[in-house]
């Protein structure tokens, strides 16, 4: 079909006067696989739960392949659903709980959890009691029992948060061959970056309760559309200044690898390093430029704790009047550019 799978159009959800999801519109392909991802009480998880049917919106309506479905049940819409806590039962094994939504019984229902097992790597695990798996084996059993239906769209409540980080990285590539492999519309809530970005072929950033930018990785973290984007998508560091031409700019929002220590020659900042924190062959150093504390990412043993240090900015990423919030800011006065 033309045009986008999956439709979102102006939502709006208040919960006792606060609102949560405010005029929210987003397009979704048929097999894309979109992240949502903001900080806690962004409306990420609340959008989820007005597209799997468990919140009723205030305003606005969900349309999925042409049907408006913002009335349907949840039962009714076809949506697979993993829960954050996974929610399977622990008296059934592997193979009770895949089929546990399934209409048909007998031997279509045994090849059906034989061929979703086998989707998401768990082939042969039917008779495992799942209190035997690991976090990431529930993790694939829950997703295999969500499909085993063949639901139109996916719904994934922070799939991975559960599991520690050496775990987390494994399960994410496993996660993301078996939503391939399907090919299943996909919609995942999530409040990291790094699991947004390597999942999510667009990433829709939310921020109280408002859609501040939708986008390829890449787009949101070389072009963001606000401060807040720039500083909740990466490292910033916001640094005093004027930008000549254009619109009108008092504050530079600027990645630290965009920043460089230079010799001599032209130099942006000068300033004394006051901290270096590792990562791998690359460092971040602290820089006070006469109160303005930036960090900079150069090579392990660029310069030294305490050493004068010349700056130069390579590109600016986002202009803007105000000073950014923790995670960036609200309000912003300008865009990207090269400094």
């Amino acid at each position: 079909m033309n045009g986008p799978y999956l439709s979102l159009r102006g939502l709006r959800k208040a919960f006792d006067g606060t609102v949560a999801v405010d005029d929210l519109s987003l397009e979704v392909a048929r097999g894309e696989i979109l992240a949502l991802l903001g900080p806690s009480g962004s409306g990420k998880t609340t959008t989820l739960r007005l597209l799997a049917g468990f919140e009723t919106p205030d305003a606005g309506s969900i349309v999925v392949a042409g049907e408006d479905v913002t009335r349907t049940a949840p039962a009714g819409r076809r949506f697979g659903m993993v829960f954050q806590h996974y929610a399977l039962f622990p008296h059934l094994d592997v193979g009770a709980n895949v089929a546990f939504g399934l209409t048909a019984k007998g031997d279509a229902a045994e090849r059906r959890v034989r061929d979703v097992l086998a989707m998401v790597d768990l082939a042969g695990y039917e008779r495992r009691p799942v209190t035997a798996l690991s976090g990431g084996q529930q993790q694939r059993v829950a997703l295999a029992r969500s499909l085993a239906p063949e639901p139109r769209i996916l719904l994934l409540d922070e799939p991975l948060s559960n599991l520690d980080p050496a775990l987390r990285e494994r399960t994410r590539r496993e996660l993301r061959r078996a939503i391939r492999q399907v090919g299943i519309t996909t919609v995942f809530v999530t409040h990291e970056q790094e699991e947004a970005f390597d999942l999510g072929d667009r990433v829709a950033v939310l921020h109280r309760g408002r859609l501040e930018q939708v986008g390829t990785p890449d787009e949101l973290y070389d072009e963001p559309a606000s401060a807040f984007v720039a500083g909740f998508v990466g490292r910033t560091a916001a640094l005093p200044g004027e930008r000549v031409g254009g619109r009108a700019g008092t504050v530079a929002l600027v990645r630290p690898e965009a920043m460089r220590f230079v010799a001599d020659g032209a130099a942006t900042l000068e300033g004394v390093v006051v901290e270096r924190r590792f990562v791998g062959a690359q460092a971040y150093f602290t820089v006070d430029a006469g109160g303005a504390v930036f960090d900079v990412q150069a090579p392990l043993r660029a310069v030294r704790v305490g050493e004068q240090v010349r700056v130069a900015v390579d590109r600016v990423l986002f202009w803007t009047d105000a000073e950014p919030e923790a995670h960036g800011g609200t309000g912003a006065q300008g865009h990207g550019g090269t400094a």
